[in-house]
C-alpha cells in the first residue's frame, strides 16, 4: 500500500495518503495484537495466522474488485478518486492491520522458539518483500508510464502480481509449512513443554500430540517476562518510532531539491527497502552482530540523529545526499531489528519463547503507531 503511494498522492492529493494509510493501518494492527499477546496461550497458532493471511488475500482482492457501493478502488471506477473511495481504501488498510498482528505477531511467536537463524531469516524476508515490491512497483510504472491511465493500469498490475503472492503465502503456511521437518520437531518440543498453542499444528502434520495430565508446567507470566527483556522492548519501539516518523511520509513531501520528477519519491523507498534487507543479513556475520544490551541500547537511541539530518538535508541537500540517507536508515532499521531479536534471552520454554515473540512485536507496532503519529510533526507550518 505504501509502495504504490505515488499513485494514491496523484489521486488524492489533498488528504496526505501516504500519511493517513499508516495513521489508519495502526490502530487496528496495534489494538488486535495487543489482545492477541494478552490472551496468546489460549490461541490457536493455526487457526490464528491461517486468519491473518486469508484476511491479506481478501485485503488485496478489494482493491480491484467491483465493490456495490464503490467503497473500494477498483476496476469500473476509471482511477477517479473521490471521498467514498478514499474511505474505502482506509477501510482496507484497517483490515490489513488486522491481518497483519494475526500473521506477523503468530509468526514471530511461532519462530521464536525455534532456532535463531529461523526468525532471522523470516525477518529478512520482510524486507526482502518489501524490496521485491518496490522493484515490481518500479517495473509497473515504468511500463506503462507513457500510456493513456498509465498510473492507474500500472497500479492494477501491481496488485493483481500482489495477489498471487499473498495467495501463496496462504498455501504455503496452510500445507507446507507444518510438515517441514525441523519445524515438527520444535513444535512436539513445544508441546512437551506444555505449549497448547501447537496441537493443531502437529494435527495438520499427522503427528499426535500427548500430554501429560499430571504434570504442572509452570511458566512465567507475561508481565515477568516483559519486565525481563524490558530495554530490548523499548528498543524496538525506539527504532520503528524513528523510522515510521520519517518514513514514508516525510520521503513522499519533504524530500527537498531533485529532478527525477514522479519518480524520485519511488526511489527512495526502494532504496530503503533494499537497504533494510542488506541489513538484516549484516548480523549473520558474527563479528558485525551487536550482542551486548548496551551498545544495542546505544545505537538504538543515537538514530535520532536523523532526524535534524533529514530536516537540514531536504532543506539544503540535494538529492543524492538524500538517498545516501534514507540508506543508512533503512540499513540501520534491519540490523538493530535482528540484533534485538536474535539476542533476546533464549533459554525459555517453549510457551514463554512464544509469548516473548508477541510482546516484542508488540513493541514494534507500537513504535509504528506512534511514529506515524510523529510524521504528522513535519506539516507544521505548512498550511495544511
Amino acid at each position: 500500500m505504501l509502495t504504490i503511494q505515488d499513485y494514491y498522492v496523484s489521486l488524492f492529493p489533498n488528504y496526505h495518503p501516504s500519511r493517513v494509510l499508516s495513521l489508519v493501518y495502526q490502530p487496528f494492527a496495534f489494538g488486535t495484537l495487543a489482545i492477541l499477546a494478552y490472551n496468546e496461550a489460549k490461541i490457536n497458532t493455526r487457526q490464528r495466522n491461517l486468519f491473518g493471511y486469508t484476511l491479506f488475500v481478501f485485503g488485496v482482492l478489494a482493491v480491484l474488485i467491483v465493490n456495490p457501493v464503490r467503497l473500494f478502488l477498483d476496476l469500473a471506477t476509471s482511477g477517479k478518486g473521490g471521498i467514498g473511495t478514499y474511505i474505502g481504501i482506509c477501510i482496507v488498510s484497517g483490515v490489513f492491520g488486522i491481518a497483519d498482528a494475526h500473521a506477523q505477531g503468530g509468526m514471530v511467536g511461532d519462530l521464536s522458539y525455534m532456532h535463531p537463524e529461523l526468525l532471522q531469516s523470516f525477518l529478512a524476508g520482510e524486507a526482502a518483500s518489501g524490496a521485491l515490491t518496490s522493484g515490481l512497483r518500479l517495473i509497473t510504472k515504468a511500463a506503462f508510464e507513457n500510456s493513456q491511465n498509465g498510473l492507474r493500469k500500472g497500479a492494477i498490475l501491481f496488485f493483481s502480481i500482489s495477489t498471487f503472492f499473498v495467495v501463496l503465502c496462504l498455501v504455503l503456511y496452510g500445507f507446507v509449512f507444518p510438515k517441514l521437518p525441523i519445524v515438527k520437531y520444535y513444535r512436539s518440543k513445544a508441546a512437551s513443554e506444555g505449549s497448547k498453542t501447537v496441537s493443531s499444528d502437529l494435527a495438520a502434520a499427522g503427528i499426535r500430540s500427548e500430554t501429560e495430565e499430571s504434570r504442572q508446567f509452570e511458566r512465567k507470566e507475561n508481565k515477568e517476562l516483559l519486565l525481563e527483556n524490558i530495554d530490548y522492548a523499548l528498543n524496538l519501539f525506539t527504532i520503528y518510532v524513528l523510522t515510521l516518523s520519517i518514513f514514508p511520509g516525510f520521503l513522499s513531501e519533504d524530500t527537498g531539491k531533485h529532478s527525477l520528477g514522479t519518480w524520485y519519491a519511488l526511489v527512495l523507498i526502494t532504496m530503503y527497502n533494499v537497504s533494510d534487507l542488506i541489513g538484516r543479513y549484516i548480523p549473520l556475520i558474527k563479528i558485525l552482530k551487536l550482542e551486548s544490551r548496551k551498545l544495542i541500547t546505544t545505537a538504538s537511541v543515537s538514530r535520532f540523529l536523523f532526524i535534524p539530518a533529514f530536516y537540514f538535508t531536504a532543506k539544503y541537500g540535494t538529492q543524492g545526499w538524500m538517498i545516501m540517507l534514507t540508506s543508512l536508515l533503512g540499513l540501520s532499521n534491519g540490523y538493530l531489528t535482528v540484533c534485538v531479536f536474535t539476542s533476546a534471552p533464549k533459554g525459555y520454554k517453549g510457551p514463554e519463547q512464544n509469548a516473548l515473540g508477541n510482546l516484542l512485536v508488540l513493541f514494534i507496532l507500537g513504535g509504528i503507531f506512534a511514529g506515524v503519529t510523529l510524521d504528522w510533526l513535519w506539516l507544521i507550518g505548512k498550511g495544511w
